[in-house]
């Protein structure tokens, strides 16, 4: 059969894809990012449209700066697509990895359907409109205006509009792995049972035919470490004509090598091959990281048998000058910053993000918290939840569709059913007990959590529960954090406890010599309050092994329109790391120097307070080293070694008036380590 590929209007692309198609004789998945005509519905001439390139948000400016109006609207995305002869009787698919939030999907001005959620991958069959051997129009309609049948309905975040994440399309055989279960790969890779001895996988595949008659195909199924084959499994079915079939082929490991968290996050992979008289119709793989874990109401987290204590952060999928519209350079990165500050677990909220997101959390080995957008209005005056069928409906399916798209990533231990949600009003409790039930449906092997910030019955539904305090920054001191996580233990010895966020915002601008709560609300966040916040928070979490995870808010700054606070609007600034990525805050050393033990550390704190105003100062120091030397203009301080905490202070060193040359060093000749900086005295 020929591979003739898919033709466009680039050479280059066109180069691109002949390679593809040789190195992948059935099935492919061709790029669509580039060059499509945007513009608003509203705008209803031609001359109004631009070019632009996917990922893509019309929201990268206006809701970045504050302005709580910002768009949601209707956005228009067109294409000319030319499609080959050649691919006349092969089967084509549309694939969104997302668009936020309403998306709707022409064909030469023919309707191929519709997918109501921003966050959850979509594929939409098109073969029947497509015309082989002439140019095709796509049009897709974006519409990210507010609803309210559709998760979310609110949420401290920005809801950007546009097709923020990649497009593809897809060209298959007429009997393929389906793509259409909710755009879930069509392999699910159950973990019936895992131990260091022995491991056995279901291999569930869901085969598609649009022929007219009944066809017998064979399945294979190969178990890989990296070229050597570990185990095969063969089955030949009867495929329905014009129809689904579901077929299980179970395997079997002895001495499995296990996916064991950042330690080591070895990962298999599984190639599912349909054949019919000896030619391949269609192939996939699929990442297997095998693995076991617990979670005890006394001792926390347990991966593989051995105690984890869960250093986590949480993240939301956006940054400046781009909004949401991310690539992946900026995935990596992300990743990079959490690594090194030694993080080996994410709550990814509050909603599914990048399937390359997940992949790059399978590879690294990071515990992952998924989420669905089920969020209330935290303090904000808002409703989470309307008690009606089709906003009910709309849960279900985002609920099925992430379970069912992520079913595979070895990374993701819980599945998150709500952040936030309060029992005044439509009361929640009884839909997330439906939730919960169809969580376990979809997947029985792992547990459920969610995100409270209040007390009721909604506390006692999911497998574990996590809350999320922020004592010492909305008002209270940190250490009423110990005080509550232990009346909670005391009184619900039972639960699983978690702090699914703990934060305080921070601005690299605002110094500070004395130790001040600010008010939250405030435009003054000054940075040396964050890092003291975390500092007593990370001492109560840490000593408490039933807390089975925390996850700090956040790891990056992000938009949210609607603050009016900090440096500027618009921006929640609890995060450890700018939004720009550029600056790690004082904080994220603290963390780095506790948690990373692979890498040696030493960061003088408050180095951006380089005006004082008192010639008696605290030198903070973060450390993992056994020792460190204080100089203060030349002369030293002496020696000291760090807390449990990693944290050197030393008090009331005298600076001189004017400018003031202060240094750190350790001690290991081999490897020294030095932090220096300069501030002035001023009166």
């Amino acid at each position: 059969m020929s591979t003739k590929p898919f033709l466009t209007k680039s050479v280059a692309f066109l180069l691109l894809l002949t390679a593809f198609t040789t190195a992948h004789a059935r099935r492919q998945s061709i790029d669509l990012n580039n060059d499509w005509s945007f513009h608003f519905a509203y705008q209803m001439t031609a001359s109004q449209a631009r070019r632009v390139d996917l990922p893509h948000t019309w929201n990268a400016q206006d809701a970045l700066v504050g302005r709580m109006d910002y768009t949601r609207a209707i956005g228009n995305y067109e294409k000319k697509l030319f499609v080959s002869a050649d691919l006349a009787g092969k089967r084509l698919f549309l694939r969104f990895d997302g668009a936020n939030t309403v998306t709707s999907v022409f064909v030469n001005g023919l309707y191929a359907g519709e997918h109501r959620g921003g966050y959850g991958a979509f594929v939409i069959e098109i073969t029947d409109l497509v015309k082989p051997g002439k140019e095709n129009t796509l049009l897709v309609r974006v519409n990210n205006a507010e609803q309210l049948d559709i998760m979310p309905l609110t949420g401290d975040f920005n809801m950007y509009g546009g097709i923020y994440r990649d497009v593809h399309l897809l060209v298959t055989d007429d009997i393929c792995i389906s793509p259409l279960d909710y755009a879930s790969p069509g392999l699910k890779l159950i973990q019936d049972s895992v131990s260091a001895r022995y491991a056995r996988v279901i291999n569930e595949i869901q085969l598609s035919s649009s022929r007219d008659r009944d066809e017998q195909v064979g399945i294979t199924i190969r178990v890989k470490d990296q070229d050597k084959v570990v185990k095969t499994a063969t089955a030949t079915v009867t495929l329905p004509a014009g129809g689904t079939l579901t077929h299980t082929l179970p395997v079997e490991i002895r001495n499995p090598h296990l996916w064991n968290g950042v330690e080591d996050p070895f990962l298999y992979r599984v190639e599912a091959v349909i054949t019919k008289d000896g030619q391949t119709l269609d192939s996939i793989s699929e990442h297997l990281g095998l693995r076991f874990y617990s979670i005890d109401p006394d001792k926390g987290f347990f991966l593989n048998g051995k105690h984890l204590q869960l250093k986590g952060v949480c993240r939301h999928q956006d940054r400046a000058e781009v909004g949401n519209a991310l690539r992946r350079e900026h995935h990596d990165e992300d990743v990079r910053l959490m690594l090194e500050m030694g993080v080996n677990a994410v709550r990814l909220a509050h909603y599914p993000q990048a399937e390359y997101f997940y992949d790059l959390m399978d590879r690294h080995g990071l515990i992952v918290w998924a989420e669905i957008p089920f969020v209330g209005p935290g303090g904000y005056g808002n409703k989470g939840f309307v008690n009606s069928e089709t906003f009910k409906a709309n849960g279900r399916m985002q609920l099925v569709e992430m379970i069912r798209q992520h079913y595979n990533h070895p990374s993701i231990c819980c599945w998150g059913l709500f952040n936030e949600l309060k029992e005044a009003g439509d009361n929640p409790v009884e839909y997330i007990k439906e939730l919960n039930a169809l969580a376990h449906r979809e997947d029985p092997t792992r547990p459920t959590t969610s995100a409270s910030n209040q007390g009721g019955a909604l506390n006692f539904i999911t497998d574990l529960i996590a809350w999320n305090r922020y004592d010492g920054w909305y008002g209270s001191k940190p250490a009423t954090l110990g005080t509550w996580l232990d009346n909670q233990h005391k009184q619900n010895p039972e639960l699983r406890i978690g702090i699914s966020e703990y934060g305080a915002g921070a601005s690299i601008y605002h110094q500070q010599d004395s130790l001040k709560q600010p008010a939250p609300a405030g435009w003054w966040h000054p940075e040396n309050w964050q890092t003291y916040y975390h500092i007593e928070s990370w001492k109560i979490i840490s000593s408490r092994p039933f807390v089975w995870g925390s996850f700090v808010w956040n790891m990056f700054d992000f938009g949210a329109a609607h603050r009016t606070e900090g440096d500027r609007p618009g921006i929640n600034d609890k995060g450890l790391v700018t939004f720009d990525r550029k600056i790690r805050k004082d904080a994220f050393y603290f963390y780095k120097a506790n948690w990373n033990k692979q890498e040696p550390v030493l960061y003088i704190a408050e180095k951006r307070n380089n005006q004082r105003h008192a010639n008696r100062q605290t030198i903070t120091v973060f450390t993992n080293q056994p020792e460190a030397e204080l100089f203060v203009n030349g002369v030293s301080c002496g020696k000291a070694k760090p807390d449990d905490y990693a944290t050197i202070r030393w008090e009331n060193v005298e600076l001189a008036d004017g400018l003031n040359e202060i240094h750190v060093t350790t001690g290991n000749s081999k490897a020294p380590l030095t932090d220096r900086f300069t501030c002035e005295v001023v009166k």
